[in-house]
This record gives C-alpha cells, structure tokens and sequence, in this order.
C-alpha cells in the first residue's frame, strides 16, 4: 500500500514548478525575474508575514530607512522614482508594493504561511514543504524547485547579549520589537549598540526625547552623505527614465567598488578621508576616540548617515554619545564600568541581530537532514550536491539586491535549461576527490560581531570560483551572465532514469 502511494505521488503533477519563500526583496526579485525570463514556469511565493517587503515589514523603530542608494538597492529592471535616494521604510515598501501589483505578482503570493520544512524526494524530483497557518493548522504543497529568498537572519529572536536588567525599573525594548504606541516624548533615551540600526533611531528619537544617548561599547566608521543624490535628480529631468536610472546605478556601483577596495588597500588613507568628513560635520574639536574604531574601515559595514542628522542632534546637545562597558541596570539607569550612571526612562537594546540559515526550515533530502556547514556555495546562490535549491545572501560590502538580481536572472537560466533539456533534476556536483582538492576561504571577511558568531553554521565557502560566496559584485556579474550554465558541474538527471544519485555517478563514470 505504501509503495503505491509513493507511486501515486510521483506520478502526480506537482502544485508548482517553483516555490519562492519570502515575500521580500529578494522574493519579489525572483517573481519579477521569472514573469519577464521564465514565463512557462508556474510559481507561488510563501510569505509568513501578513505583509509583503520582508525586513521593511517588520521593522517599525522611528526612522526606519535604507543603509544603502536605492539606486542600487533597487532592481535592476525597475528604475528608483522617488527624490531621496537614501530612502525611508514606507517608500521601499510602495516600490516594492508597486512591483508586486503592475507585474501580477501579489495574487500569487500566499500570505499568513510559515514553512516549517522541505524534503527533496529524489524519485519524484519533487521538494515537499510543510507549512503552518496563522490559525495553527499545517499544510503542504509541492514544488520541482525550491528558491529561498528568506534573508539572513532570525525574525523570531534577535541576538541576546545576556545583559540582567531586572534592576531596571523603566521600558526595554529591541528594534527587532518595536511597540506601536510607545511614548517618549521628554525621556531620556539610552540606545546601546553603534550599528546601522543605533545610528538611524539616535536622531530620529531626538526631536521629542528628552535626550538621547548611544552607549556604545565599540566605535563604528560612520560617513555622511546626502539623502538625495544631486546627479540622478538631475539627469533624471532630461534623460528618459530608464537610461537616467541606468547611468546612476552604474555610477553608483563603480564607486561602491572603488571605496571598498581603497579602504581594504589604504586603510590609513580611507580612515584619513573618514576623519576629515566628521570634522566637517562635529568641527575640529570632536572627541576623536568615540569615532575610531579598533578596526580598518571596512572590515565592518560603514554606517551611513544621512545628510548628518546623527551629527546634527549631538551639535543641538539633544543627543551624545558614550563610550563605555556596562557594569550594572540599575533603578534609573545604566552603571558603567568606570563608575559613571547614565540615567534612562527607557532602553532601547540595538545590539545585533541573529543570524540563521535558509530560514530555519528543516531542509532535507530524502529525508536526511541538510547540514549547510558540510556543504560548499556554487555561484553564490547554489550548494555542493543539494538538487533543485536556491538561495540569496546579499553583498555585504554592497547593497543586498545586487546579488538578488543576478541570482534571480541565472537561475531562470537554469530552469529554462533543464525545460530545455527535459529534464527534472539540476545538482552542483562535488565528488570528494573534487572536494579535497579544494582550498577553503573565509565567507566573510568581515569582522562583524553578527558574523563572527554564526560562522560554525555557515556554509563551506571555496577560494575558487564557483565553489563559493563572492563579495565582488562587477566579477560576479560578469561571471553569472556569461558563463555557460551547463558547465561540466551542474548535473542534469531526470527522476526515475538514474538509480544513483548525481555525485555518484560521476563517481562511476570516473
């Protein structure tokens, strides 16, 4: 009975061609890509929130906004309309909202499902996903391939530094958690951390705190520059839209790249350069110790700020910042280690967040558990023997859809292959021998408190292209659009037709 209801599975058409998880920039990337590139494929995108727009949803802290140009953190095929390029929360929502809608794409998004696992099942070339309701029922739907598009890190906790703050007798709160109806208007603020997130609620806290201070353990390279880019307004004016919004993005990217590459080349030069732009903005007395970090520029994401509005709350004395360890919460405050009390009615913990691989869905194939340490990346989007998968992890030195669109774009390559082909099954092959020959790399190469602590579940990561995650856009572009999909690693089978699995036969084969 139970081999004819495996038969019966097989047999049977599955729900969808591929299944897209998450419903965020990288989700609606995909979608996109697959409406204009691989049209004769049948999609559905699952999205847990009730929402689309993924980390732009879920955040709501005050000032919520983009640490990237959305000239570049905009796709590639949808030009960036709005004035400021350095763009808030609502306005990425409405771009991707507007997508979603003009190219039919939120009718076939299923909102209100969290996947809870996928299967492969290698004699049906099929992947199973259970999913859980908002009501707590389950369901499953099946799909040939799988294309995660669930971002990096996890929605449910946020990283706990294991702070005691039960002496505390005022409100704590995570970014990650933001309250709808908090009120601070006339208290005084403690933000502990100096990231991204720190440096945008700092100034947008002030105009109604009483006073705003970020507690920071450890400096971060900040940078300011104009929420709005002069140049693409400009050009924008006299140029069609598309051609202006190429010609920005272009010069955007080439300039990414160059700053990326001085600083990690002349880091003494890039941090001279840093220096002499927070002068311009605090003056030639600023306290130079709470902006140097103990690291190059660039080992580290730079924090933006925005036409200085973090600079311009400290020049105003509603805002300041502190440097220092924590000793104790106390009843009104936070004890430092020096000795010195700064007083708080409200905490606001910006301490990282929590990272988590393919979203924390229970991967398997022939129900065998994925362990994505064991496995190398393939192009950046693929890994080592896992059939039918996909996934984006942004740049971390550029904005995070650069990646997205070229993941999206090849990956409707390889569909349009294996339909091409007729076949069902798409594997990157690494045999052991192959493997062994391989010099592993760093993944990140950066020194980020948010990466160092995830690198025991991260994936194996090459020297070599493919066999790995690289951090240069331009090469990876180039490499992504004209390398030949079938490339002598990429194993195209078909279900039922192979008794071995793809590795293993070309072990035989040897």
């Amino acid at each position: 009975m139970e081999a004819e209801q495996t038969a019966t599975q097989a047999t049977a058409p599955v729900d969808f061609d591929v299944l897209i998880v998450g419903a965020g920039i990288s989700g609606i990337g995909m979608a996109a890509r697959m409406e204009m590139k691989a049209k004769s494929h049948s999609y559905a995108i699952i999205e847990r929130r009730e929402n689309l727009g993924g980390t732009w949803d879920l955040f709501r802290y005050p000032g919520i906004r983009s640490d990237s140009d959305m000239h570049t953190l905009g796709f590639d095929f949808e030009p960036w309309r709005h004035e400021k390029s350095i763009a808030d929360a609502p306005s990425i929502l409405e771009y991707l909202n507007r997508i979603a809608d003009e190219r039919g794409i939120r009718e076939k998004i299923r909102f209100g499902h969290k996947v809870i696992s996928a299967d492969f099942r290698e004699a049906e070339a099929r992947w199973h996903l259970e999913m859980e309701l908002d009501d707590g029922s389950r369901t499953h739907l099946t799909a040939n391939f799988l294309y995660l598009g669930s971002g990096y890190y996890d929605y449910d906790e946020p990283y706990d530094p294991g702070f005691q703050l039960g002496a505390f007798k005022g409100q704590v709160l995570h970014p990650q958690f933001w309250p709808e109806d908090l009120d601070y208007t006339g208290k005084k603020v403690v933000v502990i951390g100096s990231g991204a997130t720190a440096v945008t609620i700092v100034p947008s806290m002030a105009d109604k705190a009483a006073h705003v201070t970020m507690l920071q353990r450890t400096p971060t390279w900040m940078i300011s520059r104009p929420a709005k880019d002069g140049m693409a307004n400009a050009i924008r004016k006299v140029l069609p839209e598309r051609l202006a919004y190429k010609i920005t993005r272009f010069k955007n990217i080439r300039m990414q790249d160059f700053t990326f590459k001085v600083a990690r080349n002349k880091p003494e030069k890039a941090k001279a350069n840093l220096f002499k732009g927070l002068e311009k903005e605090l003056g030639p007395d600023f306290d130079r110790e709470a902006f140097t970090p103990p690291y190059n520029p660039w080992d580290q994401r730079l924090c933006l700020v925005p036409d200085g509005d973090m600079f311009e709350a400290m020049n105003s004395g509603k805002a300041s910042i502190t440097t220092g360890h924590i000793e104790a919460f106390e009843e009104n405050g936070i004890r430092l280690k020096s000795g010195e009390l700064i007083e708080a009615d409200v905490i606001i913990t910006a301490t990282g967040l929590k990272m988590a691989i393919a979203g924390k869905i229970d991967v398997s194939v022939n129900g065998s558990p994925v362990d994505f340490s064991k496995r190398f990346y393939y192009k950046g989007c693929m890994f080592s023997n896992l059939p039918n998968f996909a996934v984006v992890f942004g740049y971390l030195n550029a904005s995070w859809t650069l990646r997205a669109d070229i993941n999206s774009d090849y990956i409707c390559r390889v569909l349009n292959t294996m339909r091409t082909k007729g076949i069902d099954t798409v594997t990157p092959v690494l045999t052991p021998a192959m493997e062994a020959g391989i010099e592993e790399d760093d993944i990140y190469d950066f020194s980020s408190g948010y990466i160092q602590r995830a690198k025991a579940i991260q994936p194996k990561n090459g020297a070599q292209y493919p066999w790995r995650l690289n951090q240069e856009y331009v090469a990876d572009r180039k490499l992504m659009a004209k390398d030949p999909v079938d490339d002598g690693i990429l194993a195209f089978t078909r279900a039922g037709a192979n008794a071995t699995r793809p590795e293993e036969q070309l072990e035989a084969a040897e």
